[in-house]
């Protein structure tokens, strides 16, 4: 009897997925899930309607902070695109001198740096695919080495981005600030792209590629009718870059990115380094040429980033945590951390568990924000029942851990599997701005060595403890943390 109350309390969760998986809009099966999540928690445990409301916006709740760095987030984006920002950093990368020994390394590098301005990595991708494809197509590089170069990059700042919106949601769903998540795997992020940098630079020459560099190189007269029209019905934010490339953009447009980074190594707020950036960005965009007055700041880059946030991710996040508030007040996953914490031996063994269930999600739901939203409560409730923490700090940190998993295991798991949204959406843009190769999803793969750096040393580094070699990053040691099984069989 238990069994069947406990399965019939993990409907919800099925329901969410199944919805997903059918191609249901996280906008529908978010609130479905939802009054799933109600029905059954009335009929099974007896709850009543208001207190199943009360846990839907207590839940909501402790996420208000995260929608409005959301709003705030959308704006940076729109001022980082539209003023140059976005622009300069390509053409910095273009300066260096590419050739076809580093075009993908390159690649990887800028739409990396890319993704943290914008926040967004299918609007990154879609942005350098014709830049880097059509470059990599001139100085003769491997178009399969370079497609999983700039795949890797865009998706670099959607792990890390303070901007992006899956850092943004994981670091909501775990009750954690986005400055923090930063801080504390910001060397791991950053060693891995440097790592996958060097991967790709050694693939170039081991393929035997050539050394020498392209001169001159215009985005438009390498791009048909038809990519164009492409771009412009899916991703019109990409031309707006192309055309501020070709144009050219004063170099120091860079500095509102340069500005944000530091201010939030240097902890400040996020409210502060997001504000920062869309200042500077205007006040320099002004100088440099790319921004109008002041209404036009407010109607084209305010407004609509607001607009943006408020017309998708902050509803669904809202009927999201609403949910997970109803799945906890009728412990619907507890089974399931039962079965985790008997499998674990230590606390880093139970988070790496963790890690696993989310890449594992990932596959299922094909969809890193289904995964996010989905599995980001399951072990948030696995480490709560199953972890004893001497401090609040120690907990902390294990929050932001998980919320380093939802998000790592979301974005850079989706490269790794070749049914998943993401790899279907740049197969899609990849064939029609460089119609010249026909590119699958597993080609996507092979060479990806930035998911698979990530992926791999997340959770071999969780698993094995390693990670307290990485500064920042390393988890609470025992006993500071303990499984709460193990305290019982001390005592």
């Amino acid at each position: 009897m238990g069994f069947i109350k406990g399965l019939l309390k993990f409907c919800p969760v099925f329901v969410l997925a199944g919805l997903m998986i059918a191609g249901q809009d996280a906008m529908i099966a978010a609130p479905l899930a939802f009054f799933s999540a109600v029905i059954i928690a009335m009929i099974v445990e007896k709850k009543k309607w208001q207190e199943c409301l009360d846990a839907a916006m207590g839940s909501v709740k402790n996420i208000l902070v995260a929608l409005f760095i959301l709003m705030l987030a959308y704006t940076m984006a729109n001022c980082f695109m539209g003023y140059g920002v976005g622009a300069s950093i390509v053409l910095i990368a273009l300066k260096l001198g590419i050739t076809a020994k580093t075009v993908a390394m390159i690649g990887l590098v800028c739409t990396g740096i890319l993704s943290v301005a914008t926040g967004t990595s299918w609007g990154t991708f879609a942005a350098c695919a014709p830049i880097f494809l059509w470059l990599s197509h001139i100085v003769g590089g491997d178009i399969y080495l370079t497609v999983c170069a700039i795949a890797g990059g865009a998706c670099f700042g959607d792990n890390i981005g303070l901007i992006s919106d899956t850092t943004i949601v994981s670091s909501g769903i775990q009750g954690v600030q986005v400055v923090d998540r930063i801080r504390h795997q910001g060397v791991w992020s950053v060693s891995c792209l440097i790592l996958a940098a060097i991967a790709f630079f050694v693939a170039g020459n081991v393929m035997g590629l050539s050394g020498e560099a392209v001169a001159n190189f215009n985005l438009y007269d390498n791009l048909s009718e038809d990519a164009i029209a492409y771009l412009a019905e899916n991703k019109p934010i990409a031309l707006d870059l192309l055309s501020q490339v070709d144009g050219g953009v004063a170099l120091y447009m860079c500095i509102p990115l340069i500005l944000v980074i530091v201010l939030a190594i240097a902890g400040f707020n996020t409210f502060a380094c997001i504000g920062s950036g869309i200042i500077s960005s205007y006040v320099l965009g002004i100088f440099a040429g790319t921004a109008g007055n002041i209404q036009s700041f407010l109607d084209d880059y305010m407004y609509a980033g607001i607009e943006d946030a408020g017309s998708w991710v902050i509803p669904m996040m809202m009927w999201v945590a609403a949910f997970g508030g109803v799945m906890q007040l009728m412990d619907a996953f507890a089974p399931l951390a039962v079965l985790i914490g008997k499998i674990s031996r230590k606390v880093r063994h139970l988070m790496g568990w963790n890690a696993v269930l989310s890449l594992l999600g990932n596959a299922a739901l094909s969809d890193e924000m289904a995964q996010i939203v989905t599995i980001g409560p399951v072990i948030k409730q696995v480490t709560d029942d199953n972890v004893y923490c001497e401090t609040e700090e120690a907990r902390y940190k294990l929050a932001l851990r998980n919320a380093t998993f939802g998000d790592a295991m979301g974005v850079f798991g989706s490269q790794l599997i070749p049914w998943h949204v993401y790899l279907g959406f740049y197969v899609g843009v990849a064939a029609a701005v460089y119609p010249l190769a026909h590119l699958t999803q597993i080609d996507f793969i092979k060479f990806h060595f930035m998911a698979m750096i990530a992926v791999g040393s997340l959770i071999l580094l969780t698993f094995s403890g390693l990670d307290r070699f990485v500064p920042l990053f390393g988890m609470p040691k025992e006993p500071v943390v303990q499984l709460k099984k193990n305290m019982k069989v001390s005592q």
